[in-house]
């Protein structure tokens, strides 16, 4: 099949796929599709909002419509490396056998991931960036595809531990999720409280998904649109020249060269799932803030200010 046939049959597949999605998940349109555009740009995901969203619902569907394995680690502050990567125990005849944790899954749901300590938060990185893990000494590789998609709750922040930037660098995107409509929170509580279950069919096989993964990598650049990614995530540095005044006022910190990398990636997923052979500025544009939200770090007067993080990004535009 020649690449443009592929982008066609991934409009149509990524469209039977929302309608499968939204037989669960009401509304949340921008969230599923910046779930489904890291995944299908081979990334991982962080959500943040607060309790009874349908986080953990809304990735369970998504994984049961992609036919992928799904497993859900809930992360607590007792928990430890070895409950993730698995361990090493002795068997009948004294030889060391190798158990594999819940990490060994297609699409992993880090629960509440900033509720454990920093050396079990660690234990995800190399998961996360080399699709593998090392336990005794030994490389054991991850079915692919592989997406990680954690969750943090932003308001109750007592016992937490905020995850380092090393790891949230880890993440393509961050999503906020806001609370639902009027109407779709009615839709919700009808759908939920009746003794229907809607049945979610798997669309997708995860070879289908790689492949996908390896037409996006394909799909061409032109250099005006990799110039400006690359142009907009240095205008994040408030120590480069190309920073505004309102960066250097407000940021600590700027994003740095895996934020360009992203948002080439997530925009030539965007451009694909929406019937384009190329990307253009506007698809840079339509996934920047997701992108380059958990890569700024704003100073104390932005926060005393009330300056928020949204409106610094599209200032960059």
């Amino acid at each position: 099949m020649s690449d443009v046939a592929a982008i066609k049959n991934l409009v149509t597949k990524y469209n039977d796929l929302k309608q499968e999605i939204a037989k669960v998940i009401v509304g949340q349109d921008d969230v599923v599709n910046q779930i489904l555009i890291s995944i299908f740009s081979g990334g991982h995901a962080l959500l943040i909002g607060v309790p009874g969203l349908a986080k953990t619902l809304m990735v369970n569907t998504i994984s049961k419509a992609l036919g992928l394995d799904f497993k859900r680690i809930q992360f607590t502050p007792d928990l430890m490396p070895s409950d993730i990567l698995g361990s090493e125990i002795l068997d009948e005849n004294r030889n060391f056998k190798f158990i594999k944790g819940p990490i060994f899954a297609n699409i992993i749901l880090a629960d509440e991931i900033n509720r454990t300590p920093p050396k079990t938060q660690a234990a995800l990185l190399e998961a996360m960036q080399e699709r593998s893990v090392t336990v005794a000494g030994h490389q054991y590789k991850l079915d692919l595809p592989y997406f990680v998609l954690a969750t943090q709750n932003p308001i109750e922040q007592e016992g937490t531990y905020p995850l380092p930037e090393a790891q949230l660098d880890r993440f393509m995107f961050a999503i906020n999720l806001e609370y639902p409509s009027f109407a779709e929170e009615v839709q919700v509580v009808k759908a939920t409280t009746s003794n229907l279950k809607p049945q979610v069919n798997s669309l997708f096989t995860a070879q289908e998904i790689i492949d996908f993964q390896q037409l996006i990598r394909r799909i061409p650049v032109a250099d005006n649109v990799i110039e400006y990614a690359v142009t907009m995530v240095g205008k994040t540095r408030p120590n480069s020249d190309a920073a505004s005044d309102l960066i250097k006022q407000y940021i600590d910190w700027g994003a740095g060269p895996r934020a360009s990398q992203n948002l080439i990636l997530a925009a030539k997923t965007h451009a694909a799932i929406n019937g384009k052979f190329s990307p253009d500025i506007e698809n840079v544009q339509a996934v920047s803030t997701s992108i380059l939200r958990h890569r700024m770090i704003k100073n104390y007067k932005a926060e005393a200010e009330g300056v928020t993080i949204e409106q610094i990004i599209k200032s960059l535009f």
